[in-house]
Formats: C-alpha cells, sequence, structure tokens
C-alpha cells in the first residue's frame, strides 16, 4: 500500500510539475476578410518597387517557391534577390479565385491569381500562401506560387 500511495504521489507532482510549466497557446482571433486583405498588403509592397518592403511580409523563418525561378528562396537575402528581378517587371496581381482557413495563429490563403505586367504577357497562376501570427502581425510563412500549366 506504502508503494502505490509513493507511485500515486510521485505521479501527481509530475503531472502539477508540468503543468506549472506548460505553455498554453493563446489564438490571435482574424477573420476572412483579415485574412484575404493580406495579399492585398503584399500585392501594395510589390508596387513600391521595394524587394525589402515586400520581404518584409514574410516570416524570418519561410520559404518562398516562386512562380518565375526553379529555385526555392528561404532567407530574407534570397527572397530579396528574387524580387529585385521581379519587381523591374512592375508587377500587380489580381485574385481571381479563392479560400481562405483559418486555425490557431495560422491561415491558409490558397486559389488563383493573375499578374500583370508592364513588359511581358499577363501570367496566370495557381498559389498559397500560408501565415503565422508572431505576437504582433501575420506574417507570411510559406509562399508557394505555379504557372498555371493548361493554357487557356
Amino acid at each position: 500500500m506504502r508503494l502505490f500511495r509513493l507511485i500515486t504521489t510521485s505521479a501527481l507532482v509530475l503531472v502539477a510539475a508540468t503543468n506549472v510549466y506548460a505553455k498554453s497557446e493563446v489564438c490571435h482571433a482574424a477573420s476572412q476578410k483579415q485574412i484575404s486583405a493580406l495579399f492585398d498588403r503584399w500585392n501594395a509592397s510589390l508596387q513600391t518597387g521595394e524587394p525589402k518592403k515586400v520581404v518584409a511580409n514574410y516570416a524570418s523563418h519561410s520559404i518562398l517557391l516562386p512562380t518565375l525561378s526553379n529555385k526555392p528562396r528561404l532567407t530574407a537575402d534570397e527572397k530579396e534577390d528574387y524580387f529585385h528581378h521581379f519587381l523591374e517587371h512592375k508587377p500587380v496581381g489580381k485574385i481571381d479565385r479563392r479560400s481562405i482557413e483559418i486555425d490557431c495563429n495560422s491561415a491558409i490563403d490558397s486559389g488563383l491569381y493573375t499578374f500583370d505586367f508592364s513588359d511581358a504577357p499577363e501570367v496566370k497562376a495557381r498559389y498559397t500562401f500560408t501565415y503565422k501570427w508572431d505576437g504582433k502581425d501575420w506574417l507570411i510563412s510559406s509562399h508557394h506560387s505555379s504557372a498555371m500549366p493548361e493554357k487557356n
């Protein structure tokens, strides 16, 4: 009986100690409208022509899988290099169709968009932006974009 009490007491102490140090995640509320506005913020940063302003939308640990490059961009410098060349064409994006899912401190915006360029034909592409709440702002944690495989 003593051994049972010792084991039970030890288990309770362990559970109590674990709960003291356990951190429960506080979810930041977001609406579909707020998440869709994140694309508008990103698109507006493209209009500045400044790669650093575009890259500021991305979390420090994020990935960009761009439409017009085969190279995944992981660092801020790699993303800035991509946008330096992309912005030379003065892109303007427009959402054609989207689906937004929101979870605790994360959101996914995926669908179809079109880019118009000042010096090239428009490009229709599929996209997925994943966002995470960093405690202050929603930032892009991954961005995948690929040209549509079939010509209309």
